[in-house]
């Protein structure tokens, strides 16, 4: 006799996993940097700083603190000198650290006057074992900085109008800004004062302060601030029936899951930039996922609900009004980097210099600053490819200036390798990386300067080449014509040694994209000259009429690229 089958029930809707979205209600503590921030705001720890840890020196810091909360106010700890870079990723963050702490200034905008450059150096002497690199986010790096001395670098920082806080953590970092805002007669509009009152407004203020993770921002009338690869960028353009204002893209971002910013194609004019700034980080902050470290940048949330959906989020919760549709920027027809000697608006001269890799020290900057002044100027700037801007020369002044900082290390009249070339912290300083970048950029240019000098008329542009020391591209390195990625790679003898995978005719601008990567092709440290050497002859020899490197790059054969 056949027995009844029971029906089968209805299978279950698996429930999709929150993201920690604030907005939706997730608001545990979801990972450890989660935790660490709803246990105390990070904005506190100056206090601890100044009243604790200063006078007790390295071995009272809670690790809470130290490596966590101690990046809002600019502080890392520096990698434990002799450690190879083969075991970056086997030891503890305990067995990486060493008592000494990098110091990031927030410079916004890059914006320094002479004095404010003096200071900087003389810091660097004082406490910094004279160290001083100029970073891509126009930045200044110190090395070697003790606890104990660090709230007489505040007050010195204070009382000369510049800071330290927000500089790192997850929190709205520096702002690049062009470094000839208000000269140039080549930019739309003056984005200083927007990004002037974004900082009045919002830095500092707890309720901006938890993030899911860092937010950068560009603001310029022109585009010289790689806007594509920030968070949330303004960029200048001309709207047909309003008139100059900015364009705004969101989501971008590089490292490890590169992605460029989308646009909203929205146009803003200028009174209103900091609004939306408001807004687009409002919704980082409220939607941006923070469940996984891995996927808390704002460019996940970007690319999961698209520009159109963030733009209506945008205007309907939290700006309260529809946004003008505007034109896109005009990209550049080659890379700014502001290096050499160029005409402003009112008739002086802005002289851009560049340092190799962004190398500096405390002597060089007050040596810059002096010599800024005697050719009557008193204002510098820091530009996001790692160069110096001295502002508003006299004609008659220029020459002169161009040749005191030559003689400081500073071309004005670059080699294309020098003019090229960047590079992260490095296995020297920076517990991340893998492998050494600093000294080995300074190498690459003198041996490039040698073994290129018959073709380097050849070039109308330089050939960028971007070192970075781990995976995160610090040094920005899936948008260089060249791109090297630090790593343990195994050499013609089979011996672990440092060398770079290979990113080649990557680009912003007519460029925009990611480099190509060789399917299994890396470079060991000892060839690298070589290898550049041999791919840029390449390009010389190979390329069409007029056709940039990136383009090149797409097309050569992978046999002519390794």
């Amino acid at each position: 006799m056949a027995t009844p089958q029971t029906p089968a029930r209805p299978a279950r809707a698996k429930q999709k996993r929150g993201e920690g979205q604030w907005a939706l209600g997730y608001r545990e503590p979801l990972n450890p940097n989660e935790r660490s921030k709803k246990d105390d705001h990070p904005l506190n720890v100056r206090a601890r700083i100044e009243n604790i840890y200063a006078h007790r020196g390295f071995d009272a810091i809670d690790p809470g603190d130290l490596r966590g909360r101690f990046r809002w106010f600019g502080l890392y700890t520096q990698r434990k000198p002799g450690i190879d870079g083969g075991r970056t990723a086997a030891l503890e963050p305990e067995e990486l650290d060493d008592r000494y702490f990098m110091l990031r200034v927030r410079i916004d905008g890059g914006a320094l006057t002479t004095d404010q450059l003096t200071v900087l150096g003389e810091i660097s002497q004082a406490y910094a074992r004279d160290t001083a690199d100029i970073t891509d986010r126009q930045n200044i790096q110190y090395h070697w900085i003790r606890i104990e001395d660090v709230p007489a670098i505040w007050a010195k920082l204070e009382e000369a109008g510049m800071t330290t806080m927000e500089a790192c953590g997850d929190s709205p970092r520096v702002m690049l800004g062009s470094p000839v805002a208000g000269i140039s007669a080549d930019e739309v509009l003056d984005g200083t004062p927007a990004l002037d009152e974004i900082k009045r407004r919002y830095i500092g203020k707890p309720e901006f302060a938890n993030l899911p993770r860092k937010f950068k921002t560009a603001i310029s009338g022109q585009p010289d601030v790689a806007h594509e690869i920030h968070d949330v960028a303004f960029v200048g353009v001309h709207h047909p029936e309003h008139g100059p204002g900015f364009d705004v893209w969101v989501g971008g971002g590089l490292s490890t899951n590169p992605m460029l910013g989308q646009r909203l194609g929205a146009w803003v004019p200028l009174e209103e930039v900091p609004d939306v700034w408001e807004g687009v980080i409002s919704i980082f902050r409220d939607y941006g996922y923070r469940r996984l470290r891995s996927r808390a940048r704002l460019k996940f949330l970007v690319k999961d609900w698209g520009a159109e959906k963030f733009r209506q989020v945008l205007q309907d919760e939290y700006l309260k009004r529809e946004l003008i549709d505007g034109p896109a920027p005009i990209d550049p027809a080659v890379p700014i980097d502001h290096v050499g000697v160029h005409p402003q608006v009112d008739g002086k001269f802005y002289v851009g210099a560049a340092p190799i890799a962004g190398r500096s020290s405390g002597g060089t900057l007050v040596a810059v600053a002096k010599a800024a002044e005697r050719a009557g100027s008193g204002r510098v700037r820091l530009t996001p490819q790692q160069k110096v801007v001295v502002l508003d020369v006299p004609e008659a002044q220029v020459a002169t200036l161009s040749a005191e900082l030559a003689e400081l290390g500073l071309e004005t009249k670059p080699s294309p390798w020098r003019r090229g070339v960047m590079a992260c912290t490095g296995l020297e300083f920076c517990k991340l990386a893998i492998v050494e970048t600093k000294a080995r950029a300074h190498q690459l240019v003198a041996d490039l300067e040698k073994s290129l000098a018959d073709i380097q008329k050849d070039l109308e542009t330089p050939v960028s080449v971007h070192l970075n020391g781990c995976p995160n591209s610090c040094a920005r390195i899936q948008t260089a014509d060249i791109g090297l990625k630090g790593q343990i790679v195994t050499d013609a003898d089979g011996n672990q040694v440092e060398g770079f995978q290979v990113h080649l005719g990557g680009g912003l601008g007519l460029d925009a994209g990611f480099g190509r990567k060789l399917r299994g092709h890396k470079v060991t440290a000892a060839e690298l000259t070589g290898y550049v050497e041999r791919v840029v002859r390449a390009y010389v020899t190979g390329r069409e009429p007029g056709e940039r490197f990136p383009q090149w790059a797409a097309r050569a054969e992978e046999s002519v690229l390794q």
